[in-house]
């Protein structure tokens, strides 16, 4: 499974966040897609703002951009697919 964290980790979403993930079944994956889940982007800073999901789960891929284009998301699922893949 992957979750894909697509903005950034809201102070009222963080326990959502947190659930949402250990409600996942194993084995599975985090990835920050853009800028704003990467380090809160344009946002960060703000009070309302915890930062990028890597302050709150544990990530294994991060897609830079804002917002990435379709096929680098596209690349960084495969390249981890491939990664996943080379661990069997």
């Amino acid at each position: 499974d992957v979750l894909l964290v697509t903005g950034p980790v809201t102070r009222n979403m963080r326990e959502a966040l947190e659930r949402t993930y250990a409600a996942t079944p194993a084995p599975k994956w985090v990835v920050a897609v853009g800028d704003c889940a990467i380090d809160g982007g344009c946002f960060a800073g703000s009070y309302a703002v915890a930062g990028g999901v890597d302050k709150i789960l544990p990530v294994d891929l991060h897609i830079k951009g804002c917002p990435p284009r379709p096929a680098e998301i596209l690349a960084g699922l495969l390249a981890l697919l491939a990664m996943a893949e080379g661990r069997r």
